[in-house]
C-alpha cells in the first residue's frame, strides 16, 4: 500500500490487535510509535522485534484516560519527527456485568477509556494534522457498538459513540485535509478470547457465516488500507471486519 505520510501513533499497542497495527504499518514503510500504559516490557519486546526487521519503531509510554498526557505525547511526537501523519485509537478496556449491576463508576470508567480517550486523541491529531492539510485517523470500535450485547452496556455504548465521533470528526476534518474512519472488528483470536472455554467458541463460530474468528492481522490490514493513500477518497465510514457476522 502506499502511504504518503512517514509516521503513526497507535494506541494500546504493545499486544494484541494493537500490535498487529504496529508490525503491519511499520512493514508498510511508517515510523510506529507504540504506546503502552503499563507493560512497558512487551512495547520494548515489540520495537525491537521491528527494529530487527530493519524497520522503524518507538515507545512512548501514557495513560490515555490522562488529558494533559496524550496531549504531552502528541507533542513529544511532533517535536521528534516534525508533525503526526496518522494515528490510530486502539486502546480500550472491558468491565462486563449485566446493566442491573453495573454501577454509574463501571459505565464511566469503560467510556473514559474508550471513547473520550479517542476524543482527546482525534482532537489533538486534527489540530496538528490541519497545519500540513494532511492526515487520517482510525478508530477501532466494535461489532457490538453496532449490534450491542448483553452484559455490556457501558463497553458497546463506548464503541456506538465512537463510530458516531469518527463520522463527526470527518466532517470537521474535510476543509482541513484530514481523513477519519472507523473498524468495527467482530470475534478475533487473541489472548482475550483464548480464555473462552470451547463451547463458547463453538457456539460463537457458528454464528460467523465465514466459520472462523478472525486474526489480529485482519484487523491490522484493514486499518492499513483506511489510512493508505489507496483509501484518500474515503471518509466518515465503518469497515467491519466480523466475517459477516453482521452485515
Amino acid at each position: 500500500m502506499k502511504f504518503s505520510g512517514k509516521n503513526v501513533l497507535i494506541t494500546g499497542a504493545s499486544k494484541g490487535i494493537g500490535a498487529a497495527i504496529a508490525k503491519t504499518l511499520a512493514q508498510m514503510g511508517l515510523k510506529v510509535w507504540i504506546n503502552y500504559r503499563s507493560n512497558p516490557q512487551s512495547a520494548d519486546a515489540l520495537k525491537e522485534s521491528i527494529e530487527k526487521a530493519g524497520l522503524n519503531a518507538a515507545v512512548i509510554g501514557f495513560d490515555v484516560t490522562d488529558e494533559g498526557a496524550f496531549i504531552d505525547a502528541i507533542k513529544a511526537i511532533n517535536e521528534s519527527d516534525g508533525g503526526l501523519d496518522y494515528l490510530v485509537n486502539n486502546a480500550g478496556i472491558t468491565n462486563d456485568k449485566l446493566a442491573i449491576r453495573m454501577k454509574k463508576s463501571d459505565f464511566e470508567s469503560v467510556i473514559d477509556a474508550n471513547l473520550t480517550s479517542a476524543f482527546v486523541g482525534s482532537k489533538e491529531a486534527l489540530k496538528l494534522m490541519s497545519k500540513k492539510r494532511f492526515g487520517a485517523v482510525v478508530n477501532i470500535a466494535s461489532i457490538v457498538g453496532e449490534t450491542g450485547n448483553a452484559g455490556q452496556v457501558n463497553y458497546s455504548a463506548s464503541k456506538g459513540g465512537m463510530i458516531a465521533m469518527t463520522k463527526s470528526f470527518a466532517q470537521e476534518g474535510v476543509p482541513r485535509g484530514v481523513r477519519f474512519n472507523a473498524v468495527t472488528p467482530g470475534f478475533i483470536a487473541t489472548k482475550m478470547t483464548e480464555k473462552l472455554s470451547d463451547e463458547i467458541k463453538e457456539s460463537y463460530t457458528a454464528k460467523i457465516p465465514l466459520k472462523r474468528f478472525g486474526q489480529p492481522e485482519d484487523v491490522a490490514q484493514a486499518v492499513a488500507f483506511l489510512l493508505s493513500d489507496h483509501a484518500s477518497y474515503i471518509t466518515g465510514e465503518v469497515l467491519k471486519v466480523n466475517g459477516g457476522m453482521y452485515m
